[in-house]
């Protein structure tokens, strides 16, 4: 582990040939630019979440993991805790979700941010394009909105951020 503890890290993940999947490092592109300035914070994209950021996961206080859904409707964007839960028998190596990535963070370097939140939008269209849908396009502004009040309340160590969506 580094010995600088980031206070918030952004984690994204998504594939940007694949239409919609690609919002995830969108707003980590969004992200990285906003918070420039703020040293506290960290913003990582990825095509996928590997084993290997365990590392960056354990040194954060604060996580906010950002992805599409293809469970949600076009668009939908919600916000909810995630905490630790361990991976089933034969660890996916590529891949794994972000309850995992904490439970291997705290199983490998034994920490485990404070607050994990998951930020996801519900993705129209995953097919070959680098194209958003429109039902995505149209829901970035308030995307983004969610993930900077997120990020600013992990920062002001406010009360948990307002969990956004529903089931």
């Amino acid at each position: 582990m580094s010995s600088t503890r980031i206070r918030c890290l952004i984690l994204a993940c998504g594939n940007t040939l694949r239409g919609d999947d690609g919002v995830g490092p969108f707003l980590a592109d969004w992200a990285s630019e906003r918070f420039s300035a703020e040293s506290a914070v960290r913003v990582i994209a990825r095509q996928q979440w590997t084993p290997e950021l365990a590392d960056d996961v354990a040194d954060a206080d604060s996580v906010l993991f950002i992805d599409c859904s293809v469970e949600s409707a076009p668009g939908f964007v919600r916000l909810m805790p995630v905490k630790p839960v361990a991976a089933g028998p034969g660890l996916a190596t590529h891949h794994i979700g972000a309850a995992e990535l904490l439970a291997l963070g705290q199983e490998l370097y034994g920490s485990c941010p404070r607050n994990a939140f998951l930020l996801t939008m519900g993705a129209g269209s995953i097919e070959l394009s680098e194209e958003f849908s429109s039902a995505v396009t149209a829901a970035l502004p308030e995307a983004s909105r969610v993930l900077e009040d997120t990020v600013l309340g992990l920062l002001a160590g406010t009360s948990t951020p307002r969990i956004h969506g529903h089931s």
